[in-house]
């Protein structure tokens, strides 16, 4: 499912900040993709959304052929000076939807944190038409959860987003029964040898750092300036008030996925 129209748009207003403050993917899960779907310098590769290359230069050491497609200016220019050094590289700045791609030409199609920006059958439809045959998708996605090991800070932060944020969910922890169900929605589109993993990690912020971060998510940038320094001065105040550090735990699912 796609997310809110429009709200796609709003992670290039932060670029610098989402580079510094969005977190990269383990090294296990690229094993796993590359196991599944070895890569060398004969391989073309496409990257959907890739922001600021969190997910890039692992595929780009293999030594294939990359070409990124990404809807932010500053992102996609940020990117050419990042993989600068890497003639495999090239960036596409267009909206995936839009940007054509020859059919049955990729060994590779990859999406980190990006391909809910599009529509279900849209997305998977053309990226099995973009690939060769026996060529994989993979699709991975970081699941943040604050808190967990500190019950009052977390109950206290949404008390905070009920007060500022009065449609926000609460976060609940992403699970293996809900990683086994998005992975299957490849067969839907003709996907074969369909397999998913979790992987875990935790990451420490001060007050300061986490509400930095949380300013690079788009439904948060999306709030009215003044009410957004109200209220992360707030979840700022609260962190402080409960030792002044906060710990993220981390659920990365990966969903692999061949054309026959």
């Amino acid at each position: 499912m796609s997310e809110i129209k429009g709200w796609e748009q709003t992670f290039d207003t932060v670029a610098s900040a989402y580079d510094k403050f969005r977190p990269s993917y383990p090294d296990e899960l690229y094993e796993m993709i590359f196991n599944y779907n070895a890569l060398n310098e004969f391989c073309y590769v496409v990257e959907i959304g890739i922001g600021s290359g969190k997910a890039t230069l692992p595929i780009l050491k293999t030594g294939c052929n990359v070409t990124a497609v990404e809807y932010g200016k500053k992102f996609s220019e940020l990117c050419k000076e990042k993989f600068k050094e890497y003639p495999n590289f090239s960036v596409i700045t267009n909206k995936f939807e839009d940007t054509f791609f020859s059919d049955g030409t990729y060994d590779l199609v990859y999406s980190a944190s990006a391909f809910h920006w599009i529509a279900e059958c849209v997305g998977y439809e053309k990226v099995f038409s973009m690939l060769k045959s026996g060529g994989a998708f993979a699709r991975f996605a970081n699941h943040p959860y604050p808190a967990k090991d500190n019950l009052p800070l977390f109950k206290e932060i949404q008390s905070i987003y009920g007060e500022y944020y009065h449609n926000k969910k609460p976060p609940i922890e992403y699970t293996e029964d809900r990683a086994a169900q998005t992975a299957k929605i490849a067969e839907k589109y003709g996907f074969t040898d369909i397999k998913h993993a979790l992987f875990h990690r935790t990451r420490n912020f001060s007050a300061g750092e986490y509400c930095a971060l949380l300013g690079t998510y788009s439904d948060h940038i999306a709030i009215e300036e003044n009410i957004r320094k109200k209220f992360f001065s707030k979840i700022e105040e609260a962190i402080n008030n409960y030792g002044g550090k906060i710990t993220v735990y981390d659920t990365i699912d990966l969903q692999l996925a061949r054309k026959p």
